[in-house]
């Protein structure tokens, strides 16, 4: 009882802990550095914190590039600590015994969830509008579905209050949310038509004809079309302008996706390729030979490394986007007509009535799938994972269905990028917050982290591909390389050169007499001396000369 010698001052052997319970700050700073080397294995990207800046030579730019890698590595240490905020975790299901994942049918799983997850399990029949295509916004909480005979509707489906429902009497080949729940696009038989949430025509984009695919990017407010005539064209949605039409000399395309990571969209074309592309470059920044048949569709992870792709010739190829090259191959029975990727990367795959879900497809190859699901009498047309919810949305030629995918949801969201509980005023405030963070479609590029970096390539390598580009540019004409003084662009300047003829006139006479004052000068001088004609020259003796004078 107190007699052992480690105990003193209330200590224990080998502890920094006072009778307090405060830490010594040797100790924090310990563990301080191991939280900040952990963080930056595990949520820096690409190097971001440990940027090179030996060679870096303006001092300018190496503060900078020093401010930018602390805010990285500050941003890595603040997610480190937020882990201990996000307590839920995603669950999958696991099989015991002889028991086998893709044997779970979805009427066993009602049977055994709870109330509230038994709810995201229905079924819309409307067998008389065709097969439809669907949307989900961002926060996962709206639903957004078009009929291929002309039905357009959306509804909260959690809570099954609808929106608005119309009857457009033409075709409907795809429906597209926008920046939140209160406006939508849609693609019908001739032109691309803009609604709000009560369902009244906002905007016909009279551009945009014969779209088969659209396509949001959320932070540009770019919606993006391709159809029959093979154009790729961005509408920007806050300006109403035009941003940029792209030929893809591809003729008809009806698969498209995009990149989340960097906002570059993937074309699925009829000879087998897959074209990357960026508003402001004219022609593919990658061609990829996927398949040898028509691509029927293209998906792409939420961090913008792995791609899936189908085709008429019964394949499914994995793609890894870093090298460009196949990770896996499988054959589906019949071709798969549309595919999706989830926020935890399960992979599900929609052919004939058939759907099925791969996990882990993208790490290694798969012997049998995580879960299936048949969609009796009924052809799917398009599936889509649910944001941050365990659910999977099938359109097919019978209605719209809901079907629980345990485990492919995001069970932790962040209220500033995606809120499915925001308030209307929660939704305003985003919205006036995306408007004024928008990026601009210039900075849309294959590597989205070349803003801040250093071109390390010499002097002459850069020098000569400004000749190179200047000359293909402007053929039969020499390049002169032109040497520019720093600072003499100023505002000031061009003022002044404006202004040259009155300012050079007072320049001159200023100058002249002042010139003219400074000769009086040094004539009196001269006289007051006595050294005599100016035009004759000095020599060394003319002191003596001086001084015979004085004396005489």
């Amino acid at each position: 009882m107190g007699d052992s010698k480690n105990d003193k001052a209330g200590e224990r052997p080998g502890s920094d802990v006072t009778k307090s319970g405060v830490r010594q700050p040797k100790e924090k700073a310990t563990q301080d550095a191991q939280k900040q080397a952990a963080a930056s294995k595990k949520y820096d990207r690409a190097g971001t914190t440990s940027i090179p800046m030996r060679s870096v030579n303006d001092k300018k730019l190496k503060s900078k590039l020093k401010g930018v890698e602390q805010t990285a590595r500050q941003a890595a240490l603040q997610a480190a600590r937020a882990e201990f905020l996000l307590p839920s975790e995603s669950g999958h299901l696991e099989a015991e015994g002889m028991e086998k994942t893709w044997k779970f049918t979805q009427k066993q799983l009602k049977d055994n969830v709870d109330v509230n997850t038994s709810k995201k399990m229905f079924d819309l029949k409307l067998k008389d509008f065709g097969a439809y295509s669907m949307d989900y916004t961002r926060n996962g909480r709206n639903m957004l579905i078009g009929g291929r005979k002309g039905h357009i509707a959306t509804f909260d489906w959690k809570a099954g209050k609808l929106g608005c429902e119309l009857h457009v009497k033409e075709t409907v080949r795809d429906v597209k949310w926008l920046h939140n729940e209160t406006m939508f696009a849609v693609a019908q038989k001739k032109y691309t038509y803009i609604y709000d949430n009560t369902g009244m025509e906002i905007h016909c984009l009279r551009q945009h004809t014969e779209v088969n695919k659209l396509e949001f990017l959320p932070y540009h407010f770019l919606l993006a079309t391709v159809g029959n005539a093979g154009w790729l064209k961005y509408q920007d949605t806050s300006t109403g302008k035009l941003v940029a039409e792209l030929r893809t000399k591809q003729g008809k395309c009806d698969t498209m996706t995009q990149n989340p990571y960097n906002a570059i969209l993937h074309l699925g074309h009829g000879n087998g390729t897959v074209s990357l592309w960026a508003p402001t470059i004219s022609t593919p920044l990658v061609k990829m030979l996927c398949h040898k048949g028509p691509v029927q569709a293209v998906a792409v992870d939420r961090g913008g490394i792995h791609m899936a792709t189908t085709g008429l010739d019964g394949q499914m190829k994995l793609w890894d986007l870093r090298t460009y090259k196949c990770l896996q191959a499988y054959y589906t029975k019949t071709p798969a007509s549309t595919l999706a990727i989830s926020h935890q990367g399960l992979l599900g795959v929609g052919y004939g009535p058939n759907i099925s879900m791969w996990k882990d497809a993208f790490r290694e190859k798969q012997k049998e799938p995580y879960m299936s699901h048949l969609c009796a009498g009924n052809t799917i047309h398009e599936i889509q994972f649910c944001p941050y919810e365990d659910v999977l949305g099938i359109g097919h030629s019978g209605g719209i269905s809901s079907i629980v995918i345990p485990g492919s949801g995001e069970p932790n969201f962040d209220t500033m990028e995606a809120n499915p509980f925001q308030t209307v005023k929660q939704r305003q405030e985003s919205e006036v917050h995306s408007l004024l963070d928008k990026i601009q479609p210039e900075m849309i590029t294959l590597d989205s982290d070349f803003i801040g970096t250093v071109d390390r390539a010499p002097q002459e390598v850069i020098a000569e591909e400004k000749r190179v580009e200047w000359e293909a540019n402007h053929p039969g004409q020499k390049f002169v390389p032109q040497h520019k003084a720093r600072g003499k662009s100023s505002s000031m300047r061009r003022y002044l050169r404006k202004q040259s003829n009155v300012v050079d006139e007072r320049r001159n006479e200023v100058r002249e007499r002042l010139e003219k004052e400074k000769k009086e000068r040094e004539q009196d001088r001269k006289r007051a001396r006595g050294e005599g004609d100016e035009e004759k020259p000095r020599t060394a003796l003319d002191r003596f000369t001086k001084r015979a004078k004085v004396s005489t």
